[in-house]
């Protein structure tokens, strides 16, 4: 393997949880989600965040966890749709490991949203719309690019290990800290 750390990135419902758990399983790497790790923290849903605190609070979580997981070696993380967006989160992650792109068309996404509330971002078909647009430009800053339409998750793994095969030798050595 020419990386000790996978982030997995992509729009919400992209399967990046589930993907990171298959991926995590065939290397023999512990898995982790920024999302659920969020929800332990703060002991309340990602709706439940936005509802009381707003979403600048949620954000400051998620860079609290990227950095808690930065010095884990052998882990495959799934974040969270947004969290790729932001660019110093981008920088970190792409200096940190290698960051895959689960890359869907929205209209593979839209009956994998539900629009009842539990996904904050996702209020209004108009604004999903909207969001994608803007995330994907991120996404496309992402080391590798894995196009997930129509695949079943074993196969995405496949794609991805293949992918990092063939990328130029990459070991990621935490940065220092000062």
């Amino acid at each position: 393997m020419k990386t000790d750390k996978i982030y997995l990135v992509g729009f919400m419902a992209s399967g990046k949880t589930t993907i990171a758990r298959a991926l995590a399983a065939r290397l023999g790497w512990r898995s982790e989600d920024v999302d659920d790790l969020i929800e332990k923290r703060e002991r309340l849903s990602v709706a439940e965040i936005f509802a009381r605190h707003g979403e600048p609070h949620f954000r400051a979580a998620e860079r609290d966890i990227l950095k808690l997981v930065q010095p884990m070696r052998n882990l495959v993380v799934a974040t969270g749709g947004g969290t790729f967006a932001d660019p110093d989160n981008r920088t970190a992650i792409n200096l940190d490991g290698v960051s895959v792109w689960i890359d869907l068309p929205l209209a593979d996404l839209i009956p994998r949203i539900p629009m009842d509330g539990r996904r904050p971002l996702a209020s209004d078909r108009a604004q999903l719309e909207r969001l994608y647009a803007l995330r994907v430009e991120a996404y496309r800053a992402a080391v590798l690019r894995v196009g997930a339409s129509h695949l079943s998750t074993s196969k995405i793994v496949d794609h991805i290990l293949e992918a990092i095969h063939h990328l130029p030798s990459v070991v990621h050595q935490p940065t220092p800290r000062v």
